[in-house]
């Protein structure tokens, strides 16, 4: 989902003693969270008008408008615009110095003509095209032309290394049929995290509290033994099992402010695959006593607008079987929504709206476009995220569950999708089936951490990285730094 800064270390943890956690499922009521900001949700005629200036990349102009505000979404919006400004920091020179380092020699006039083919991102601000940070990942997945300067100049490729996704599906796909269940291939993961705040930071004074939540594993059916190991500070708060989001929560008083402030944590979990036998001709529709859960619309981000629903009756046309559709949206959003570096969700209005107009997104955009269609044909979907923990590819990620009688809630994986394998059973493994390489944060989105945080979050709908505050003023992404350690071992 985003820019990483992390040490990744892989080792053998063998057998060990855990404590047995309760398993617990989501509640089946869905909460009204929105996941977004009050600056793209509210209705004030001073936010309508903050938002088209917006859409007109005149940040400036905005940020004018809401300044003298009172509203609480124009503190919000006030917040959100230096963000908008982060995310697209790179003007003409930087993008080519950027380029250069794997396309020497790259042009200004090769820079126009990807920008307006839209191959590399960016947009206008304040009368200046400005680049996207991340950038120039994306131009290498939309631009052939651009890949193959790129490949020329280079003679390795970032990849999986020794671990191939494909084999580990398949063990999975061979365990479940000689085990005769589903839940097969545990996985004992040790995991260290911590985050850190530099030095000399500008809000730093002594005395200052510190707050920091910290992503911590549910108790689910497909994840077993959570066994906390150490924090620091000590004496945490855990959020409850089943709780939206699930944090660790830890506070500290700064002493001083000329040096780094940290905050650890260690803990052990199992994650096990999940391979039911799914079969159309036993997928039953929705009994009339269905009390609706998790089929309505929840703005902004689900809405069944008429282009979604244009969009829908194309892709499912006269299918009844609710597997069957949730199978077609899956396929539809593998073949034309492209996976992309995405922006801070935080910035982003509605992720179905993007997905549907840019026809690109990364697994979370994909993950809420499969959500609000499978609701709108009437199939029950809802969030689940946390991170994916493939050997030398971890990253935050987000995957969603939906619902079909009589296997219940199944996990599917938009962004993974179908995958390169003349095996049916593997490359269609990410509809219905989940990998041992996971950890499960949230069951939702938008919810409210625990305990509350007194300033806007970070990430309003997300929460994977952690959220960090300082006196009440949040500390985004880029005033801190975050790094993990991950061990594999089996469950004895």
């Amino acid at each position: 989902m985003t820019d990483r800064l992390l040490t990744h270390r892989v080792a053998t943890l063998g057998c060990m003693m855990t404590t047995t956690a309760v398993l617990s499922q989501a509640t089946d009521r869905e909460p009204r969270w929105t996941g977004a900001s009050l600056a793209w949700t509210s209705t004030d005629p001073l936010l309508l008008q903050a938002r088209s200036l917006l859409a007109a990349g005149k940040l400036a102009d905005a940020q004018t408008l809401v300044h003298a505000s009172s509203l609480p979404a124009a503190n919000e919006m006030r917040q959100i615009i230096p963000r908008i400004r982060y995310d697209y920091c790179l003007d003409h020179a930087a993008m080519l110095a950027k380029l250069r380092d794997v396309i020497p020699d790259v042009s200004a006039e090769d820079l126009a003509r990807w920008q307006t083919t839209d191959e590399l991102q960016h947009r206008s601000i304040d009368g200046q095209i400005a680049y996207f940070r991340r950038e120039p990942s994306n131009l290498f997945r939309f631009s052939a032309e651009a890949s193959r300067r790129r490949d020329a100049h280079t003679t390795t490729r970032p990849g999986d290394g020794t671990f191939v996704t494909e084999k580990h599906l398949a063990e999975v796909i061979a365990a479940a049929q000689a085990a005769g269940k589903p839940d097969v291939a545990p996985l004992r993961h040790r995991i260290r995290y911590s985050i850190g705040i530099p030095p000399n930071h500008p809000a730093a004074k002594p005395g200052a509290l510190v707050r920091c939540w910290l992503p911590f594993p549910q108790e689910h059916p497909r994840q077993r033994d959570i066994r906390l190991l150490s924090t620091s500070p000590q004496h945490p708060i855990i959020a409850p099992a089943g709780n939206g989001h699930r944090s660790i929560y830890m506070e500290q008083h700064l002493a001083d402010p000329q040096k780094p402030v940290l905050f650890k944590l260690a803990f052990e979990y199992t994650s096990v695959a999940y391979y039911p036998i799914l079969n159309d001709s036993q997928a039953r529709t929705l009994p009339p006593s269905y009390d609706g859960s998790f089929l309505s619309q929840r703005p902004p981000h689900i809405v069944f607008t008429p282009q979604l629903r244009k969009t829908l009756a194309r892709v499912i046309a006269a299918e009844t079987n609710p597997l069957a559709k949730a199978r077609r949206i899956f396929e539809f959003i593998n073949t034309d929504i492209q996976y992309c570096a995405e922006e801070e969700y935080g910035i982003i209005p509605s992720f179905t709206e993007k997905a549907l107009r840019t026809r690109k997104g990364d697994c979370g955009i994909q993950t809420m476009l499969f959500i609000a269609m499978c609701r709108c044909a009437g199939i029950p979907a809802r969030w689940q995220s946390g991170w994916e923990t493939r050997p030398t590819l971890w990253n935050m990620h987000d995957w969603a569950e939906f619902y079909v009688q009589p296997w219940g809630w199944l996990p599917a994986d938009p962004s993974y999708g179908l995958r390169k394998s003349d095996d049916p059973q593997v490359r269609y493994f990410y509809f219905g089936h989940q990998d041992s390489y996971r950890m499960i944060v949230n069951l939702d989105y938008g919810c409210p951490l625990q305990p509350p945080k007194q300033s806007m979050r970070s990430e309003p709908a997300d929460f994977q990285r952690g959220e960090v505050e300082m006196d009440g003023r949040n500390l985004y992404f880029n005033e801190w730094d975050f790094q993990i350690e991950v061990e594999y071992g089996v469950t004895p």
